[in-house]
């Protein structure tokens, strides 16, 4: 009996703080990953094919980066999920974990788009013609990424400061903070893709939130 409260008071002090280092790991390699794309890729569908020579060791950066910032996604997601316990509502928590994966699959699809452009260039096809697919792969790379997987991530943030709101595990300024810079991915993506840094400066936060916490409850 001794044995298991041990293990299980362990368990409570070391969960956060993985989760803590999972978030500032794939808060840091998706930012670098957008910032990556971001520069290389030109904001404007229309604006011709140079950009592809120009940014592709960027690009090809940012593909090698993203699969190790998803896999720090998906730890965080299960450490926090693994934190909540007990507390855990099934409706938000569904919410939570079902956006969250929609995010990353979305996320990864953009991604792969603009390495499949990169491999779709050189290949001698008309001048036309190649115009026209990489305009339309870049046109398919903003609705993914900025229609869809920004808005899940905005419902990821507002699941989960639920979450939070309910069971009291975070300060309330990060619950209301959290809200509002949801509904911001939410209304104004539209406005600019640098918008879409929030959500890994978001996690990165409340990472190093966490870790903090973490540490005064050891102290």
């Amino acid at each position: 009996m001794l044995e298991a409260n041990l293990e299980k008071d362990i368990r409570r002090l070391t969960t956060p703080r993985a989760a803590a280092i999972a978030g500032i790991l794939f808060g840091l390699l998706f930012a670098a990953c957008l910032i990556l794309l971001r520069t290389s890729i030109p904001a404007n569908p229309s604006a011709g094919t140079d950009w592809i020579e120009q940014g592709a060791r960027q690009i090809i950066i940012a593909l090698d980066l993203m699969p190790f910032a998803g896999v720090a996604f998906l730890w965080f997601i299960g450490v926090v999920r693994d934190r909540l316990g007990r507390y855990e509502d099934q409706f938000f928590s569904s919410v939570f974990f079902g956006s969250g994966l929609l995010f990353l699959v979305l996320a990864f699809i953009s991604t792969t788009i603009a390495g499949s452009l990169i491999a779709f260039h050189p290949n001698g096809a008309d001048a036309a013609l190649e115009r026209e697919i990489i305009y339309f792969g870049r046109v398919m790379m903003i609705y993914f990424s900025n229609l869809f997987a920004i808005r899940m991530a905005g419902v990821f943030m507002i699941s989960l400061a639920t979450i939070w709101l309910r069971t009291g595990l975070m300060p309330r300024w990060l619950v209301m903070l959290t809200y509002l810079l949801a509904i911001s991915l939410l209304i104004i993506i539209n406005l600019s893709l640098w918008v879409t840094l929030i959500f890994p400066a978001w996690v990165l936060m409340i990472s190093i939130e966490t870790l903090f916490l973490n540490l005064r409850h050891s102290t």
